[in-house]
């Protein structure tokens, strides 16, 4: 009998605090396991080591949200409106990223994930979403998570379409960075209102790599693409 497919999720960790801890919103988790998959914990303490020994038996990797990435990774000098920055999430995230894509294990980037996915291969992101670029949609919401608040429309015979089941879905939003130039290999599928990218994938049907802005597992129990969401990355580590 097929065994239900490990999928790694990574975790925040807490910034000056004492004592430092590793955490996860549990709605990564519930989704996950409500898709057929097994979640197994990637938090930044771990050793290269440890991170290389657990990702070798993993079938699919899940990039969390969380708070910003470093914008030392792709050059620029910091906004001072940054919060969370953690540079040892950012370099195992990164680490695991670029192992995934190497050995064709899916990855579901959301959020903070697709950030990190992006800058992972070379791209760039707007440090403070208010202000730059700008915009009048509210991408980080005062409405519950559960509440979808702006439209995205993704593009024709992409791969997010047909995992989403659709062009025109409604998502809710709590992101301070988003996607400026795109990395190596990635496309934009995805877009807000205000043409703010929202979702990417890479160009190579070979690998199943999907990153999206807003976080679909706060979504499930009402949204049936976030559900084909988490369903297509374990029936993709199925297979």
């Amino acid at each position: 009998m097929p065994r239900d497919p490990l999928v790694g999720v990574t975790t925040s960790i807490s910034v000056g605090q004492t004592p430092e801890r590793a955490y996860v919103n549990s709605a990564y988790l519930e989704a996950v396991q409500r898709a057929g998959g097994v979640p197994v914990l990637l938090p930044p303490q771990l050793s290269k080591s440890s991170v290389d020994r657990l990702v070798r038996g993993l079938d699919a990797v899940l990039l969390t949200g969380g708070g910003d990435v470093d914008p030392a990774s792709f050059g620029e000098a910091p906004h001072p409106t940054l919060y969370d920055v953690a540079p040892s999430r950012d370099a195992l995230e990164t680490h695991v990223t670029l192992y995934a894509i190497e050995k064709q294990t899916p990855l579901l980037a959301i959020c903070r994930g697709v950030q990190v996915l992006n800058v992972a291969l070379g791209g760039s992101l707007h440090q403070d979403v208010p202000t730059d670029p700008g915009t009048e949609i509210q991408h980080s919401q005062k409405e519950g998570r559960d509440q979808a608040t702006h439209k995205v429309t993704v593009a024709a015979g992409s791969r997010l379409s047909r995992v989403l089941g659709g062009e025109d879905i409604e998502v809710n939003s709590f992101h301070h960075q988003v996607i400026k130039s795109l990395g190596r290999g990635l496309v934009a599928v995805a877009w807000a209102p205000d043409q703010l990218i929202e979702g990417v994938e890479l160009d190579d049907d070979s690998r199943w790599v999907l990153g999206v802005q807003w976080h679909p597992e706060h979504l499930v129990g009402g949204s049936e693409s976030a559900r084909r969401l988490f369903s297509a990355l374990v029936t993709a580590a199925r297979t």
